[in-house]
């Protein structure tokens, strides 16, 4: 009589790399959120289909400190000294709270950095540890970069994403349009809309203008609002890059 033996085929596990979007709350919390907020509403489509990473390292940093037990215990009944009660952790972060607040915005975390395991329960998204900045991460195949160029002007609720190059628009960019590219970006009419270059990481992309409204610019991650430019700026060619960690603006003149 003869066994046959029939083997499972071994469970293929197979890498992947995706660049995530890191969000790194700070204390007070309300003046954060009210920042995140005026963001998302300049850009709606900022977070959408992107993996977001919660970075608690200065959120943590800022909690209260826990409460000395330093006062004398109250006497019992009988006279004899009662047990101190054990005091909250007031210095442990809500991240309960937290993420309540980015799922209500419709921001969803896929996994939690520098937390420690005491801060986070079996509900949350997994601890990660490890990440590195993304212009560090090993640049994925991809074809030469490619410029695209668009002959009409940007419309209104019109969103272009070229990732691998540059991207020149002939005529203007309307308030509510958007661009995402790998590179830089060329507007030759006002910029009035939403524009965001270096998408892939690129730090030495820029955006260049010939009249300067914009709603949002960014370049590699940072990102600066209307509010937050240099009113003397608006109307005038202007080009941004990036210098270290900050947006830089000057005109073309």
């Amino acid at each position: 009589m003869t066994s046959t033996s029939h083997t499972r085929p071994s469970l293929p596990l197979r890498g992947r790399s995706f660049r995530a979007l890191v969000l790194a709350p700070e204390r007070p919390l309300d003046e954060w959120f009210a920042q995140l907020d005026a963001l998302v509403l300049r850009s709606p489509t900022l977070f959408t289909e992107r993996p977001v990473i919660l970075d608690v390292a200065g959120f943590a940093q800022h909690a209260a400190p826990a409460a000395s037990p330093t006062a004398a215990p109250e006497p019992a009944g009988d006279g004899e000294a009662s047990p101190a009660e054990p005091a909250a952790d007031a210095a442990t972060p809500d991240l309960s709270h937290l993420l309540a607040e980015l799922d209500r915005r419709g921001i969803r975390i896929m996994g939690i950095e520098k937390a420690e395991p005491a801060w986070t329960t079996a509900a949350m998204p997994p601890r990660l540890s490890g990440g590195r900045p993304a212009d560090m991460a090993p640049p994925p195949e991809k074809p030469k970069p490619s410029s695209l160029v668009l002959e009409t002007p940007l419309r209104s609720g019109q969103t272009i994403y070229h990732p691998d190059g540059d991207v020149t628009v002939m005529g203007s960019v309307s308030s509510g349009a958007e661009i995402l590219a790998g590179g830089s970006i060329h507007v030759y009419g006002a910029l009035r809309g939403r524009a965001i270059a270096g998408a892939g990481g690129n730090r030495r992309a820029r955006i260049y203008c010939r009249k300067f409204q914009p709603e949002l610019l960014g370049i590699d991650g940072l990102f600066r609002t209307a509010e937050t430019t240099d009113p003397g700026l608006r109307g005038k060619p202007v080009q941004v890059w990036l210098e270290r960690d900050a947006l830089r603006m000057a005109t073309l003149d």
